[in-house]
């Protein structure tokens, strides 16, 4: 059965850095809006900073929704879950933040992380309440490999490159709210 935890004490920090993949879920405030659910990978994208805290390296790519989520109410749930023999899903809830990439604190933010091409912002966690439930009925999977397509696409458009695809994806959610519209106008 489900437990809630004070902490991410060293057991579910192992667990939680051992995973291949994690969900993001943000939804808009008020009636109406799309509840958004993200699956996020590559490794090193994830850090547990502290007992209460997380943060995850946001990447360029053809939706800009958590951002536009967290910015507007900034709700935010991550979900890790076990895929091999034993099972287990951890659940953070909390209220996140965007440190974009032309804010002042960014750079602190990204030497957490291996140096990205497609990185956009870091999305800090203030974690708010801890569980994880058993996983029973998850089934069992295995990682053949990471998918190296993202990172390399981005690296072939380079930086301007980049900018115009974010400008032309990231400026607003599916619902309309702004998003990612923080890259500056290109010069006349």
């Amino acid at each position: 059965m489900g437990k809630v935890h004070e902490v991410l004490d060293g057991r579910l920090r192992s667990f939680i850095e051992a995973q291949p993949v994690f969900f993001v879920a943000t939804a808009p405030s008020g009636d109406g809006g799309h509840v958004n659910v993200s699956p996020k990978g590559l490794g090193d994208t994830f850090v547990v900073v502290d007992e209460r805290t997380v943060a995850y390296l946001d990447l360029t790519a053809s939706g800009a929704e958590t951002i536009a989520h967290v910015r507007q109410n900034g709700r935010i749930t991550v979900m890790f879950c076990s895929f091999d023999r034993e099972p287990n899903i951890v659940r953070l809830h909390g209220t996140g933040r965007v440190v974009g990439l032309y804010d002042d604190d960014f750079a602190a933010w990204a030497a957490r992380f291996p140096p990205n091409a497609a990185a956009r912002a870091v999305i800090v966690v203030d974690v708010e309440r801890i569980s994880d439930s058993c996983g029973y009925s998850l089934p069992l999977l295995s990682l053949d490999a990471e998918r190296d397509l993202l990172t390399p696409n981005m690296e072939r458009r380079g930086a301007d490159g980049v900018r115009d695809y974010r400008r032309l994806k990231n400026r607003t959610s599916i619902d309309g709210l702004p998003a990612f519209d923080d890259d500056p106008d290109p010069a006349p």
